[in-house]
């Protein structure tokens, strides 16, 4: 009776065992297959691949999803474009490593392409980061064909886009046409190549969003700021690709292009899985390609979109442009005149989506000093910008002709130099000529008011006394005083590293330096020189003095800087 009983046992256990072998496996070998009901699960089961239909549909498609995560999300679709009208489907894997799926008739519906590696008792499987693919035996590294080099409408972390000019190949993620259509839809999300690399969202060949180039740390208009994913680009001239990574095994995101041309973040954790963090990536009108047609910025103030013409530009059509329709854009107030383009300026703009760089020119080696250089030899070039904005700025991106498609930002983004004809930049500076005079003559009516005090209290001590108890409560100086301190980081970007051309004159003491803060706030600096004989009291005595001698006819004192050696 015991032996009958322990013979039932292990025959329930190797049926249960072969009931899941046959619904679940973790490998699809040579001469094996899945059919319509039974799926291929990762090693920590978190991704299957297996037979479903989508939305409403009754047609079945072969498919990758992740397994538990509600709501039910597909990532990759084998068959997007030759549906199975029924539950018949079959898949095999033949002894040259092709994955083929059969209908009813056993008539192939869709098979992978054939790899070019030499085959050896291929085997495949799926990876818990949703890659399906297929090795070479149990060999761990010899990949013969997966599926994240055929992406669907999913850009999932580990997979690369981008593309081989070269070669023509291109990776590039595809919308379903709909809800109940995997079939390749209207919108693409690609890696364009031409001029500098950027990355854009297309309708057929048209660009309805344009994210950007690669500035070093982001895609200038779509910065990534999902936690704890890290996104890279290389390029070298031949093929460039992207890639997110997940820094915590604990941690999914992926990124869908909808049906409707908008990007769907999702992004959750082991925990979290059912009740995934959703975010749209619904664009504003300004996110919307050349919404202000050439030479011109988009701004959004998070309810309305306006557009400003460049520096130096006039809008094309003036009446179209008061009434709020800027698709014609702007064209320059006054032409360049190649002979004299030496003579030609820069205006520079900040937090900026920088220009379509399709048709660009770069260089990874110059730095910006050059590229400005570059730019003015070429009567052509219309712009320049820093191709890399990390650890101060590197390499060189130029414009020629027209600018296209700048959004301004409060945050990211990065500077842009526009180019002026010396014409303009006489009208460009008039309306700050009267505020450069004023800081200039106020700057010199301040210095004479001190030189001719200090003259004072040096020949009359007793002056020198009245005016100390007078003017000063206690002797510690600017620590006194409610005046705002600088970062000495700060005032060398108002000033451009204390640029020549932002020199205002020099003084016994040192040069003084017209600058802007990043507020648009107009400043002069006065810089003391090394040599200028004042020390540190005398200085903070200065500052004092101007600070308690403000009037409607000087300048404004709006702080000052003791950092290092630098007295400001």
């Amino acid at each position: 009776m015991m032996h009958s009983t322990l013979m039932l046992c292990i025959w329930f256990l190797l049926l249960s065992y072969l009931s899941e072998t046959c619904t679940s496996l973790h490998s699809l070998e040579v001469n094996q297959s899945i059919r319509d009901g039974e799926t291929l699960v990762s090693a920590r089961g978190i991704t299957e691949v297996g037979f479903f239909s989508p939305g409403n549909s009754t047609r079945r498609y072969l498919g990758i999803w992740y397994t538990n995560v509600s709501p039910f999300t597909v990532v990759w679709v084998a068959n997007r474009n030759t549906p199975l009208e029924n539950k018949s489907g079959v898949l095999k894997l033949n002894e040259k490593g092709v994955l083929m799926i059969f209908d009813a008739a056993n008539s192939t519906i869709w098979s992978s392409s054939i790899p070019s590696k030499a085959r050896n008792n291929p085997i495949a499987h799926l990876l818990d980061s949703a890659n399906f693919v297929v090795k070479n035996g149990r060999e761990t590294n010899s990949v013969l064909w997966q599926s994240f080099d055929y992406p669907s409408d999913t850009l999932i972390p580990g997979m690369k886009i981008g593309g081989n000019l070269e070669t023509g190949e291109e990776r590039l993620i595809t919308s379903w046409k709909s809800a109940d259509d995997p079939a390749v839809g209207e919108y693409t999300t690609k890696i364009d190549l031409r001029g500098y690399p950027q990355y854009v969202v297309l309708k057929g060949s048209e660009i309805m969003v344009r994210a950007g180039p690669w500035n070093g740390e982001s895609w200038v208009g779509y910065p990534l700021q999902t936690p704890n994913t890290s996104q890279t680009f290389w390029f070298n001239g031949k093929e460039g690709y992207s890639e997110i990574q997940l820094l915590d095994r604990s941690v999914f995101s992926i990124y869908t292009l909808t049906p409707s041309g908008t990007t769907r973040n999702l992004f959750w954790t082991t925990q979290t899985r059912t009740r995934p963090v959703l975010s749209s990536g619904e664009v504003d009108q300004c996110g919307k390609y050349a919404m202000c047609g050439t030479n011109s910025i988009c701004n959004f103030d998070g309810n309305y979109a306006t557009c400003e013409c460049l520096k130096g530009y006039v809008p094309k059509s003036p009446d179209q442009w008061n009434i709020a329709s800027w698709s014609d854009g702007c064209v320059p107030r006054n032409k360049s005149n190649c002979e004299n383009s030496y003579t030609d300026g820069f205006f520079k703009y900040t937090h900026l989506k920088i220009p379509d760089t399709s048709s660009s020119w770069f260089s990874k080696t110059m730095n910006l000093d050059e590229c400005r250089k570059s730019c003015l030899e070429n009567c052509f070039c219309t712009a320049y910008a820093n191709l890399d904005i990390r650890d101060g700025g590197s390499g060189c991106l130029l414009w020629f002709n027209t600018l296209v498609d700048m959004m301004q930002f409060s945050q990211w983004g990065q500077d842009l130099y526009i180019r002026v004809p010396a014409s303009e930049l006489d009208h460009v500076g008039h309306g700050n000529k009267k505020k450069i005079a004023g800081i200039t003559v106020g700057v010199t009516i301040v210095g004479l008011i001190i030189t001719s005090i200090c003259i004072l209290m040096i020949k009359n001590p007793r002056v020198a006394r009245k005016f100390s108890n007078k003017h000063y409560k206690n002797k510690q100086g600017i620590e006194d005083i409610e005046l705002p301190t600088f970062d000495l980081s700060v005032l060398a970007n108002a000033t451009e590293n204390y640029s020549t051309k932002n020199k205002l004159g020099e003084g016994g003491f040192g040069p003084v330096y017209k600058g802007t803060l990043k507020d648009g706030q107009e400043l002069a600096v006065k810089r003391l020189s090394n040599n200028s004989g004042q020390g540190l009291e005398e200085f903070k005595n200065e500052v004092a003095l101007i600070a308690k001698l403000q009037h409607r006819n000087l300048v404004k004192l709006l702080g000052c800087c003791i950092e290092r050696e630098e007295k400001i």
